[in-house]
């Protein structure tokens, strides 16, 4: 999801692709982004509506594992300036830009040592300088509490930061443990990077004094123990005064429980003109499911929503009434996670014949044509199939494991499985080639209980088409549904005689499974350890192709990775629908919807006539008075 002109070219053609992906048109060859221009007027509000069940309920920049959702983080970086991010720049995607606190970031000493400069004249918003010393302030919490971080994998960073030296006020130079691929490197390792205020955060315990407690592994640990205390209690963050200490254009207005977030102007913004908001308030609103957003949607009760697949047919009401259109697409793969280590079903989730079986029995074409009407693709492995990139193979654009029942039965049956009154048991247990595998029993049933985020019909109907087409194959499968964030918090990574590793699978892909940055490599989801590796999938050399990828500066190593993984089934591929079919008031204008699910509301402007900014005039004029 980057471009990396000044470290990498082979990211150029992906980010060309992924253009396309953001509600653009062709004209002429040359492709224009979405609705912008007419004359901005300054103020009004705009509310825009968050994905059915997902509840923002993460503002520290340091996510812990089970609170990585999207719009967590899309919603810290307009209060924190991330270092390194997807920005849209003139119609692509790159990882430097008005927004981003670093620029152009250089490799030397043979891609072992990379310099990343920073903006000048940033400043917290209580007027200290944003420094160096912020991100090193990250990178020792990181470092000293790196098992407690949600974008943490075993080996990337911090580990292979061998050296994080502060070279001045706004140069931090980082020497790696070897060479990196500076393609891979900056757009999976410089992205994850924060800046966060240790002038006011670096303090052992609520009321003590600030100092360097950071630079020492057991004063790492005591910020962060009473930071993420902080941040675990969400009614507070509207009055907490550690939230208060922003360098983004925007501060928090209000946090409620029930994830309703409000954000107005940070007035003491210091970034450059071109990211200073135009509106007055932004408000992300929860919808406990698509159906309730639809309805206040109807109503006019929401800016900038969406409709669910089931009402595309209807989209020329919306427009008739002053609204557009626009499929949100994104750079993304869906899957169900396999528990490995399920108390209940791990043995057969170990067994690459049962997971063929399982994906043989996902009808993607379906689903895609039936329940999403034609607004998902499909996901065949860890490279996403659209947009068309460099990093899939010719070999990964084909699905390896077509629908067939008659295969399913097939593979379970070679490996003594037999069906009677529609449940599939194991009559030949044992490790051999006709056996069933390690750990199972003798008569053991192939049963499965499923994890699924609720809220969203088309999620509903396609675990209920998922469980009729595993029956004929005698497979049972229990689908409990929950909310988003309950369904993320109980599906982290568990070790097997664990009282909560007793789930088998878990969805949560109603918006897409996972985001991926440019370089789609799989160390965060597939390498072992790694803190989103939610099933605790381990494989050696799926662990060896992904360091591979980090490694080498071309695409063999990619593709290797890709094909193993799309073939050794580490998680159920399913569906990849749009982020959401959105609907958008046609006099909001400046919003481009980036394929990595972040949003820019600083951009967002509405144009003259519009009914928004008069009743915000006019609430001006009457405080005034």
């Amino acid at each position: 999801m980057r471009s990396l002109r000044s470290t990498a070219s082979a990211a150029l053609a992906l980010a060309a692709t992924l253009v396309a992906l953001t509600g653009c048109t062709h004209e002429g060859g040359r492709i224009a982004m979405g609705p912008t221009g007419g004359t901005p007027v300054e103020g009004g509000t705009a509310t825009m509506a968050l994905p059915p069940a997902a509840t923002p309920n993460w503002i520290f920049p340091i996510g812990a594992p089970g609170y990585g959702a999207s719009y967590n983080y899309a919603i810290q970086t307009l209060l924190y300036m991330p270092v390194y991010d997807a920005v849209q720049e003139k119609g692509e995607l790159t990882t430097t830009g008005p927004s981003t606190l670093g620029l152009k970031p250089t490799y030397s000493d043979g891609n072992t040592t990379v310099t990343l400069p920073l903006r000048h004249g940033v400043t917290w918003s209580d007027g200290t300088q944003v420094t160096a010393r912020d991100l090193e302030f990250w990178f020792n919490l990181v470092k000293a509490n790196k098992a407690d971080w949600g974008n943490y994998s075993v080996g990337t960073m911090p580990d292979n930061v061998k050296k994080f030296e502060v070279v001045d006020d706004h140069t931090v130079r980082l020497r790696l443990d070897r060479a990196y691929n500076p393609d891979w490197f900056t757009a999976n390792q410089l992205t994850l990077m924060r800046a966060m205020p240790q002038h006011a955060w670096d303090a052992t315990k609520d009321g003590g004094k600030v100092g360097d407690f950071d630079r020492t592994t057991k004063g790492a640990k005591a910020v962060f123990a009473r930071l993420t205390q902080h941040a675990k209690s969400l009614g507070s963050y509207g009055s907490d005064p550690l939230w208060k200490t922003v360098n983004g254009p925007w501060k928090l207005a209000g946090w409620r429980d029930t994830g309703q977030v409000t954000i107005v102007p940070n007035e003491k913004y210091t970034g450059p003109k071109s990211e200073r908001p135009h509106l007055d308030k932004v408000v992300f609103k929860p919808f406990t499911t698509s159906d309730s957003e639809y309805n206040v949607l109807r109503s006019g009760g929401v800016d900038y929503g969406y409709i669910p697949p089931s009402v595309m047919a209807q989209k020329e009401k919306f427009q008739d009434k002053g609204y557009r259109v626009d499929p949100w697409e994104g750079w993304a793969a869906t899957y169900i996670v396999y528990n490995f280590n399920s108390t209940h079903a791990g043995p057969a989730m170990s067994q690459l014949y049962v997971r063929q079986a399982m994906q043989h029995l996902v009808d993607q074409k379906a689903m895609s044509k039936v329940i999403w009407q034609g607004s998902a693709t499909a996901t065949l492995g860890p490279v996403p199939v659209t947009p068309k990139s460099q990093y899939l193979s010719e070999k990964m654009e084909h699905n390896q494991y077509p629908f067939s029942v008659a295969k399913a039965t097939s593979l379970l049956s070679a490996h003594g499985w037999k069906t009677d009154d529609g449940v599939a048991r194991c009559v030949r247990p044992g490790s051999g080639d006709d056996e069933c595998g390690t750990g199972i029993g003798k008569n053991d049933p192939l049963e499965l209980t499923l994890l699924s985020q609720s809220g969203s019909t088309e999620t509903t109907n396609m675990m209920q088409e998922l469980k009729s087409s595993l029956s004929k194959a005698g497979i049972g499968l229990t689908v409990r549904q929950q909310p988003l964030n309950s369904v993320l918090g109980n599906s982290v990574p568990c070790k097997k005689k664990d009282s909560g590793c007793d789930w088998d699978m878990s969805f949560f892909g109603t918006a897409g499974s996972w985001y991926y940055p440019l370089n789609p490599s799989g160390e965060q989801l597939f390498s072992t350890g790694a803190s989103a590796n939610f099933g605790n999938y381990s494989d050696k050399k799926a662990d060896r192709l992904i360091r591979a990828v980090q490694y080498a500066p071309d695409m063999k190593a990619v593709h290797e990775y890709g094909e193993y993984l799309a073939e050794q089934l580490p998680v159920m591929w399913m569906p990849n629908p749009a982020y959401q079919v959105s609907v958008i008031r046609n006099d909001l204008r400046g919003i481009e919807q980036n394929p990595t699910v972040t949003f820019a509301p600083q951009h967002w402007y509405y144009v003259n006539n519009s009914k928004s900014v008069k009743n915000s005039q006019s609430v001006k004029k009457e405080a005034a008075k």
